[in-house]
């Protein structure tokens, strides 16, 4: 497929979903009444049916934002890793964000009350990724990044062990629910905090696009064309670690998109970044409109509206990627 004619496939799929998403749901609208309501009238003036159109309408651009950004950090990182297997959380950004948000709502009142549980978990998650990179630097092997991350991963999911079992038993569900990663909004504020972070991941991506072209195969090769390995891999992995750490921090983790979505991709993009990672955002960003949409409108066990997005990701992405490769393997 051409350039042009693959990314107008994934805007198109990303487009439908946004559109289908805030007129679809568990509770029936009428959608036609409350678009006109919100657009003449004052939020005080609301229907109900208004009210709920303006809910899903933040959910969306939100689910938009978390779906398009942890598809191009688990893309950049497959590539910087050169690991199929590897995810946007592969370095420890999940678990460090989840102990951030951990220590806030497990111990309100403590030291972490100055922060929100959002501040913290970003925090914790980007000063894991230059952890990391300071460990790899002082690491005789090649593979020493891959190996940091993966080590304060189980460091780090200990932790947050440890915080759950000193936890008030009352605040578990809580902390559980953190887990499951979810888009739970009231309002379009979390999108809009979200967008100045994914704006600082894009910034230092974007200059980085031939460069990530030619670390995708080998770095004697991006070296001899010019490439300076270890500056772009840094910048690269630090916009995808942002990226993710962002999207940890306003909605929980969120998994199986980053691997899946890249993988979808890759076939008809190649590795040319400059297409691969517009249509992993389209794509991702789709898909996540998606699960949100079904997670909030299945009946589940009388709690259709309440499931978690994050397990319907994995749910349905692990069948999906094991399809993908058995489909590839013939």
């Amino acid at each position: 497929m051409k350039p042009l004619g693959m990314i107008f496939a994934c805007a198109l799929f990303s487009l439908a979903c946004v559109v289908m998403s805030p007129f679809v749901g568990a509770v029936a609208i009428d959608a036609g009444g409350a678009w006109r309501e919100l657009w003449s009238m004052p939020s005080e003036a609301w229907s109900p049916d208004a009210r709920i159109l303006s809910l899903r309408l933040s959910r969306t651009l939100l689910a938009w934002l978390c779906g398009g950004a942890l598809a191009v950090s688990g893309a950049v990182m497959q590539t910087l890793l050169r690991n199929a297997l590897a995810t946007p959380f592969t370095l420890g950004v999940s678990a460090a964000g989840s102990f951030g948000a951990f220590l806030v709502l497990a111990f309100p009142l403590g030291a972490a009350a100055l922060f929100l549980p959002a501040t913290a978990a970003l925090a914790c998650g980007i000063g894991t990724l230059f952890l990391v990179l300071g460990i790899a630097r002082r690491a005789s092997r090649s593979d020493g990044l891959l190996l940091a991350g993966v080590t304060l991963n189980f460091l780090f999911a200990a932790a947050v062990m440890l915080v759950r079992y000193l936890a008030d038993p009352y605040r578990l569900a809580q902390l559980d629910r953190w887990l499951m990663g979810a888009l739970d909004v009231v309002d379009h504020r979390a999108a809009l905090a979200l967008l100045p972070w994914l704006a600082v991941g894009a910034a230092l991506l974007v200059p980085r696009l031939r460069a990530l072209d030619q670390l995708a195969f080998d770095e004697d090769l991006a070296r001899a064309r010019g490439v300076d390995p270890r500056r772009a891999g840094t910048q690269a992995l630090l916009g995808a670690g942002v990226l993710a750490s962002a999207v940890v921090a306003f909605c929980g983790p969120i998994g199986f998109v980053g691997l899946l979505v890249p993988h979808a991709v890759r076939p008809w993009t190649g590795l040319r970044h400059a297409l691969l990672l517009p249509c992993c955002w389209l794509a991702g960003g789709g898909f996540l409109v998606l699960a949100d949409l079904c997670a909030r409108s299945l009946a589940v066990g009388g709690r259709g509206s309440e499931l978690p997005v994050g397990i319907l990701t994995a749910l349905v992405g692990g069948p999906f990627f094991l399809w993908l490769l058995v489909r590839r393997g013939r």
